[in-house]
């Protein structure tokens, strides 16, 4: 133990406790741990501070009145006496931020332990933040360094007022929810992999509007208020993972729509009451956008032109949303910020495709287009449909930092190669599902550039059972060094194309996640892939299907649509399950997850990677 901690906020002090009135306030320092560590600590801080009028009492929780002011001796010996509230708090800030903060902070000072439990500093700075109206009188005293930690543990335990103001009084240029939400050394819960809470995310928003309604003249009539730095508010990289959402946590859709408003809401507010320009803030978020969102949704991107509270899009995703309204968008969004176009169910076709394409591809930074269900045949005899095809690859040879392609449910039999040598860049991930493709498009793409440099790949709803699976090996082959994701869904591999396949597979040694759900294969056939997959040390997910001896009348073989909604003997299935978790633990393999969950957060986001 022995470790110091910091923080303040409470009148009095309690057993363990040394305590200091700073005018109103009172700040506590608490010393955790047994009392021989405390003592242990608490002289290593008297050897750095020469205390005078700030002494430790015989009994826990005696406190020195600063009356007469705090005199105390630095390293280099120099003293003096201040009996001002400003003097008393630069003392105090001195203290904590060059002698206790350190302290806490040093690795040394904290105590081996398990991932899952929290540093002493976390379970202090949660013990203050229960009585948040103190804890708000209390920020102006403390140094910037607490206020990460403050967030995440606000954010966590739903603190509002605390988590407003934190906001409102933030320290730093930037305030990245990807940077303070993550793992971190005081506490091992992630909650970017969390929905977030409704209330917190709120408290946030309004913490940020609360910047624009505070008086300059206000703001500097306390000598502990700090200056507005805020410039940077990134609230990107929250989980969207489509599952129903719980009554309170709030969805990327919800995230969008409460952005939007308030944007709007500043604007208008600033037209009704004119002053002084207040200090801009550019809003990063991932936006989400439908028929029923696009009009407030663009209502709020024209007004944060020129606005204080400025929004800036990093990744799109358009459902079901009419070509004119997406072109629309797209000429509202900030060509320096958009890293990722995501359109879905647009039924968009290639002539709608040849529209919309030119608008994205003036993104320079685009990193990230992915097209589902661009409905309209590639392959298509029409003049039309030609020059549609030609002009939709002119278009994709202007991207230059594209890394990942999707075109799921697009129709690219045998003109993969006329898409791909367009790009001016190799991909590190490519999603093709559902794309009919043919042995030579195979074949092209394990001899492209793309291959060795592929990190997701994703061949979902490909029949690779008889002419395409020579050409998927050799694509297996081309890949192996970089390959982290493979997704096989419904590709009518059965136990004879799987062990053929293995040996392939099997040289992925940086593979952590395979998709084989959807196809026809038996206990016989896991137990093959189980057994040769002990080589992949870096595997951590496999989302296997139903095996097939699970089944009851199955046809043979059977079509993807009878695996997919047949029902199975669960009896049979409880065996299985219990047979591979027996499999993997005498591999020495429990880590590694093995499911028919096709519905978790199991496949990771490019970007992840």
């Amino acid at each position: 133990m022995g470790c110091v901690d910091v923080i303040a906020a409470r009148r009095g002090a309690g057993r363990g406790q040394w305590t200091a009135e700073v005018g109103l306030e009172t700040v506590v320092v608490v010393v955790l741990g047994p009392m021989s560590a405390g003592r242990r600590a608490w002289t290593k801080v008297m050897r750095r501070v020469d205390w005078t009028d700030w002494t430790k009492g015989r009994s826990a929780g005696r406190s020195c009145r600063g009356g007469e002011g705090w005199r105390f001796a630095g390293r280099t010996g120099a003293s003096r006496r201040d009996s001002s509230p400003r003097g008393q708090v630069g003392c105090l800030r001195f203290l904590l931020r060059q002698v206790l903060i350190p302290s806490v902070l040093s690795p040394r000072w904290l105590p081996a332990r398990p991932s899952a439990m929290h540093t002493l500093v976390f379970l202090s700075t949660r013990q203050v933040l229960q009585c948040q109206p103190a804890a708000c009188q209390a920020l102006p005293l403390l140094p910037r360094e607490l206020f990460p930690l403050l967030f995440k543990v606000a954010f966590m335990d739903k603190k509002t007022v605390v988590l407003r103001e934190l906001v409102h009084t933030w320290p730093f240029p930037l305030l990245s929810f990807q940077q303070l939400l993550q793992e971190c050394a005081h506490c091992s819960r992630a909650l970017l992999q969390e929905r977030p809470s409704t209330e917190s995310m709120q408290a946030v928003i309004l913490g940020l509007t609360a910047r624009f309604h505070t008086p300059e003249a206000e703001a500097g009539t306390h000598s502990l208020c700090r200056k507005h730095t805020l410039r940077v508010l990134d609230m990107t990289g929250l989980l969207d993972d489509g599952v129903e959402q719980d009554p309170g946590t709030m969805s990327m859709w919800d995230c969008t729509a409460a952005v939007a408003r308030t944007c709007i809401a500043q604007q208008q507010s600033r037209t009704a009451e004119p002053g002084p320009a207040p200090i801009p803030v550019e809003v990063r978020v991932d936006l989400r956008v439908n028929r029923a969102s696009y009009s407030f949704l663009r209502e709020a991107l024209r007004s944060s032109v020129g606005s204080p509270l400025r929004l800036c899009c990093r990744d799109l995703r358009a459902e079901d949303l009419p070509m004119r309204n997406t072109v629309a968008l797209l000429q509202l969004l900030d060509a320096g910020c958009l890293r990722r176009v995501d359109l879905r169910f647009n039924n968009l076709g290639l002539r709608g495709l040849s529209v919309i394409i030119p608008h994205v591809a003036r993104f320079q930074h685009l990193a990230s287009l992915r097209l589902h269900y661009v409905h309209g045949d590639s392959r298509q005899p029409s003049v039309d449909g030609e020059d549609n095809f030609r002009y939709f690859l002119a278009q994709m040879g202007r991207f230059i930092c594209l890394r990942e392609l999707s075109m799921g449910s697009s129709l690219l039999s045998g003109r993969l190669d006329q898409l791909l040598s367009t790009l001016q860049s190799p991909l590190e991930s490519l999603e093709l599902a559902f794309c009919a493709l043919l042995p030579e498009d195979l074949r092209f793409l394990a001899r492209s550039s793309h291959a060795a440099h592929l990190k997701k790949l994703d061949l979902s709803g490909n029949d690779l059972s008889g002419s395409q699976l020579v050409p998927f090996q050799g694509l297996l082959q081309a890949a192996a060094a970089t390959l982290l994701h493979l997704e096989l869904t419904e590709c009518q591999l059965a136990d004879a194309q799987l062990v053929a396949t293995l040996p392939t597979l099997t040289r992925c040694a940086s593979l952590r996640y395979l998709g084989l759900y959807g196809n026809p294969l038996s206990m016989a056939g896991l137990k093959e892939l189980l057994r040769d997959s002990a080589v992949q040390a870096e595997l951590r997910t496999v989302v296997h299907p139903f095996p097939v001896d699970c089944y009851e009348g199955l046809p043979w073989p059977p079509p993807a649509s009878v695996l997919l909604e047949a029902s199975i003997n669960e009896e049979k299935f409880a065996r299985v399950e219990a047979e591979l978790h027996q499999l993997l633990l005498a591999s020495g393999r429990a880590h590694v997850l093995w499911t028919t969950d096709i519905y978790g957060r199991l496949a990771a986001d490019y970007f992840s990677l």
